[in-house]
């Protein structure tokens, strides 16, 4: 799209700085947005993301620079007062009632009064037009929100800051929690949004999104800005560079051409989600698992773990039938389970970096467990794979979503297990982050695990496996070698037909 003349900037951030404790976070930021635009701010956790958009939406004040909006110097000394002035802010975990319908969340703490009782009626029809201004048709102003999927609430977050004139909109990580099929319904959300006008800072650690809706990207490293460049303009490759200081074909490690025996073989296995699922996982690789959302990626890791077993068929384990009924029998006989879920499912918010990388033996030996070597051999591993944190008593909520990750990782690292199953190791996590935990993948191959890797993006599924199974409607479609072309894993995903170039 043609950009309106940079003069015309609905925001413009100008050498702005922020410390905490003295620490600098911030130095000498630049940054503007205009009209109708998607500007992109991509860096590394820690980079400076979070903090800069806290300050352009009122969270935070900077201690230096300058914000003007519309060309007239401002202080934004609240979020109230931000969003008095037009800036919205979606984050990425939602602020909704879920028993509340959309028009209630819409206009809540708002409500117009009509004979000093809310007026629903036009809380409703206000929200209707909110909607049809921006076309979506997919949600309605009686619905309850608890009724809706995870794009569909996004869009009432959306449509909420809409309902307070906000001509500057702030999108931190807007896919994260998304399915795959409702990812489009963003993307079209946002054309639709820049159509009317309106600007879009979009923060986001998946490059491809970044490439296919902005038009400018800015990089921040250690809380500088490193370049400002015009969408057309960049390359994956220069983008992570700038990011990361190196290229991206560094990203993924070498491939291991030896693997071992079988180390577990799954036979006409089968639950709930899945049927006559034959499989077979050597030590000494990693195996790609791909497929559409729903397909029964994440339903195979969870049988294999004992969260939802399998019913028929049978598991073997070096050679051995196993059944497992629990996660606890899983883990003892050595299979661990990085969840997709790193926050729900993955850890205990509210407790320590040590307490949660001790879950495992705590709950897998909980008779004899609690010695100060086995915390202290915990803490090497911590160290080892280099957790950055405040300190191990810290509470794990406050890391960075990299961090989380290799709290988990130190967990099962922790129990020596033989069988590794990762679902979306690296979601929500920053390109220098996801190339630590993929060494760090590898490197337990290498030492004769057998890992089992789910994921949606394709090229780190093609960059990482040794081999590749396709799922599709809970059973297997088919297996492809680790250097298949994104086109053929697609084409075994979707059902549709790939022919291989001559």
């Amino acid at each position: 799209m043609d950009l309106p003349d940079p003069s015309d900037a609905l925001l413009t951030m100008s050498a702005v700085g922020k410390s905490f404790y003295g620490v600098p976070v911030l130095s000498d930021v630049d940054l503007d947005l205009r009209p109708g635009e998607v500007h992109a701010v991509v860096g590394e956790n820690g980079a400076g993301k979070s903090t800069l958009m806290k300050i352009a939406s009122g969270v935070y004040q900077p201690d230096a620079g300058e914000l003007r909006i519309g060309g007239a110097a401002t202080v934004l000394h609240s979020p109230r007062a931000a969003q008095a002035a037009g800036v919205g802010i979606i984050h990425q975990e939602f602020n909704l009632l879920p028993e509340r319908t959309v028009a209630e969340n819409v206009f809540l703490g708002r409500e117009p009064l009509r004979r000093g009782l809310v007026d629903r009626r036009a809380i409703r029809e206000r929200t209707a037009d909110l909607l049809a201004a921006i076309g979506e048709e997919s949600v309605r102003p009686t619905d309850r929100v608890r009724e809706l999927g995870i794009a569909q609430q996004q869009v009432v977050e959306i449509v909420k800051a809409l309902s307070l004139d906000a001509r500057i909109l702030i999108m931190d990580e807007p896919t994260a929690a998304l399915a795959d099929h409702e990812v489009e319904l963003l993307y079209s959300l946002v054309r639709r949004l820049q159509e009317r006008g309106i600007g879009i800072l979009y923060v986001s650690h998946r490059l491809a999104e970044v490439f296919d809706l902005s038009d400018r990207i800015t990089v921040l490293k250690d809380g500088r800005r490193v370049v400002t460049l015009n969408t057309s303009d960049a390359t994956p490759e220069a983008l992570v560079r700038h990011m990361v200081g190196r290229d991206l074909a560094a990203y993924y490690p070498p491939k291991t051409a030896a693997t071992g025996p079988a180390l577990l073989t799954l036979t006409g296995a089968g639950n709930a989600r899945l049927r006559d699922v034959d499989l077979e996982l050597r030590a000494g690789e990693v195996l790609g698992v791909g497929g559409l959302q729903g397909s029964g990626r994440s339903a195979l890791a969870r049988a294999l773990f004992g969260a939802d077993g399998f019913r028929t068929g049978q598991l073997t384990l070096a050679g051995k039938p196993l059944r497992v009924r629990s996660p606890r029998q899983a883990v003892r006989a050595g299979i661990a389970y990085v969840t997709e879920d790193r926050k729900g499912e993955g850890l205990v918010l509210n407790q320590s970096v040590l307490d949660n990388a001790l879950l495992a033996k705590r709950a897998a030996t909980p008779r004899w467990f609690g010695g100060a070597g086995r915390a202290t051999s915990v803490r090497d591993l911590l160290a080892a794979v280099e957790v950055h944190a405040a300190g191990l008593d810290q509470e794990v909520r406050y890391l960075s979503g990299g961090n989380q990750q290799k709290v988990v990782l130190a967990r099962w690292l922790a129990m020596a297990p033989r069988v590794l199953l990762f679902d979306e190791p690296t979601r929500g996590i920053d390109v220098g982050a996801k190339a630590a935990i993929h060494e760090l993948i590898r490197d337990l191959a290498e030492k004769g695990a057998a890992v089992l890797m789910i994921s949606s993006e394709l090229p780190e599924l093609l960059g990482m496996s040794d081999r590749i199974v396709v799922l599709r409607d809970g059973a297997i479609a088919g297996e492809l070698p680790g250097d298949a072309s994104e086109e053929a894993v697609l084409s075994l995903a979707t059902g549709t037909p790939h022919e291989v170039p001559a």
